[in-house]
């Protein structure tokens, strides 16, 4: 999925798109694995430790967000709705995200009741763990 289908999903605009592409879409499994192309040209980057850029923490969170938002679309067929997030836990950073580095933003989905869903996220980069957390979603009509 391109940057032109995600756009039909997901509302956020640059700055603050964190979802560059979809490489995997397993519908079996119920997960989806998109990339995050960091760059020193980000504007969040160039005040967050500027003589030692890295990705903020928070925006990490909201790349899986994001990620959760696409594959929970697809799971349920919600067009013309927005994922929302309602809850993190179990958040866990191990790995500066550094411009040049390709985010691997994988997502997992655990289970649904009523109109709230949990997915589990985890953030590589190089095959190193960056980042990973737990998730709730809710969504609504715009």
């Amino acid at each position: 999925m391109d940057i032109n289908a995600i756009q039909t999903i997901l509302p956020h605009r640059y700055p603050l798109q964190m979802v560059d592409r979809v490489v995997e879409y397993d519908v079996d499994q119920q997960r989806i694995v998109a990339i995050k192309c960091v760059s020193a040209n980000d504007p969040y980057l160039q005040g967050h430790f500027p003589e030692f850029m890295c990705m903020p923490g928070v925006l990490q969170l909201e790349a899986m967000a994001q990620a959760g938002g696409v594959l929970m679309s697809s799971i349920f067929g919600m067009n013309g709705k927005i994922a929302y997030f309602l809850s993190i836990d179990k958040a866990k950073f191990r790995r500066v995200v550094r411009p040049g580095d390709v985010m691997r933003i994988e997502v997992t989905f655990q289970k649904a009741r009523l109109r709230v869903s949990r997915m589990k996220g985890v953030i590589t980069v190089d095959g190193e763990l960056a980042s990973e957390a737990e998730m709730m979603f809710t969504y609504r009509e715009e």
